[in-house]
C-alpha cells in the first residue's frame, strides 16, 4: 500500500509547474505562450533570465529527488524506488494540471537518479555538458545525457536500473523529437548566441 500512494504522490509532486509558476510569478510570462511553448528549464532561462531557469531546475529536479529520497528513506527495492522516479518523471512530462502537458524530462530524470545512481549521473552529466559546451545545443546535451546514462549504469555495475534508465532514455527521447529532427536538417536553435563575425 505504502509503494503505491507514494507513486501516485510522486506523480502528483512532479506535475506541479514550477517553470510556469516562476515564469509568471517573476517576469508575469507564460512560457507556454512564448518561446518553444515548454514550461522546463531551456524556455524558463530563454525568456526570463538565467538565474530562473537555474531556479526552475533546481525545482524541477527536486520533484525527482524528494520521492526518490523518501522511498529509499523508506527501505523499498530498487525496483520500488525505479517506480516512483518514473512516476515523478511522467508527472513532469504529461501534468495533470497542464492537461497533460509538461516540460521534456530531463531536470526531474537527473533528481531521481542522484539518489538512485550518483556515479553514473555523473558521469552522464558530465558528458551532457561537454557536448553542450562545444556545441551550444541544450537538446543534444540533454538526448546525450540520456544516452549514456545506462550505459553508465552497465558499466558501474548496476544492472538493477537498467529498466529505468532505458525507459527514461526512450521517454525524453520522445519529448524531443522535434528537436531531432531539427538538429538533422540544422535548424536547431542553440543555447549561446552565435559570434558576431569579425
Amino acid at each position: 500500500m505504502v509503494p503505491a500512494l507514494l507513486i501516485v504522490a510522486a506523480y502528483l509532486f512532479g506535475a506541479v509547474p514550477f517553470g510556469l509558476v516562476i515564469a509568471k510569478a517573476f517576469r508575469g510570462i507564460d512560457p507556454r505562450k512564448a518561446g518553444s511553448g515548454n514550461t522546463g528549464t531551456t524556455n524558463v532561462a530563454r525568456l526570463c533570465g538565467a538565474p530562473l531557469g537555474v531556479l526552475t531546475l533546481i525545482c524541477d529536479a527536486g520533484k525527482g529527488a524528494v520521492p526518490v529520497g523518501a522511498a529509499m528513506c523508506l527501505g523499498l527495492s530498487v525496483y520500488w524506488c525505479s517506480a516512483v522516479a518514473f512516476a515523478a518523471i511522467v508527472g513532469h512530462m504529461y501534468s495533470f494540471f497542464l492537461a497533460f502537458k509538461g516540460g521534456k524530462g530531463v531536470a526531474t530524470s537527473v533528481g531521481t537518479m542522484l539518489p538512485l545512481a550518483f556515479a553514473p549521473m555523473l558521469i552522464a552529466g558530465v558528458a551532457c555538458i561537454l557536448v553542450i559546451w562545444r556545441t551550444g545545443f541544450v537538446s543534444a546535451g540533454s538526448l546525450t545525457l540520456v544516452t549514456i546514462l545506462p550505459v553508465a549504469c552497465v558499466a558501474l555495475g548496476r544492472f538493477d536500473l537498467l529498466p529505468l534508465t532505458v525507459a527514461v532514455g526512450l521517454l525524453v527521447a520522445w519529448a524531443h523529437r522535434e528537436n531531432i529532427k531539427r538538429l538533422r536538417r540544422g535548424e536547431e536553435k542553440p543555447w549561446r548566441k552565435p559570434k558576431d563575425p569579425a
